[in-house]
């Protein structure tokens, strides 16, 4: 079974930064793109950025210039730099992955991390 697991959020004051990761565990799989969403307080959830196994980056506009998403294929591992953060950036934040399995090859699947809370306040 395959599981996204997250880490690095928490509380930061405006104009701070936070490095979010997520990693993908488990065995027999192979992971395609990888992405961040997040959902705001009582709003839906988002598209945030996007890699593919290339390097290939997308990002919301709302967040250009100022997040960076990367990874490292051999640890099966996405990373979401942000800097410069402001109060609307405050949202859970979802690691998604799109992951082909050993019981379906050649089949992508999305595949969700279980959220980790970013806070930006004075």
């Amino acid at each position: 079974q395959v599981q996204l697991v997250e880490s690095g959020g928490g509380l930061v004051q405006p104009g701070g930064s936070l490095r979010l990761s997520c990693a993908a565990s488990g065995s027999g799989f192979i992971v395609y793109t990888m992405a961040w969403y997040h959902q705001p307080p009582g709003k839906q959830r988002e598209l945030v950025a996007t890699i593919t196994p290339g390097g290939t980056t997308n990002y919301a506009d709302s967040v250009k210039g100022r997040f960076t998403i990367s990874r490292d294929n051999a640890k099966n591992t996405v990373y979401l730099q942000m800097n410069s953060l402001k109060p609307e950036d405050t949202a859970v934040y979802y690691c998604n992955a799109r992951i082909s399995t050993t019981l379906a090859p050649g089949a992508y699947y999305p595949y969700w991390g279980q959220g980790t809370q970013v806070t930006v306040s004075s």
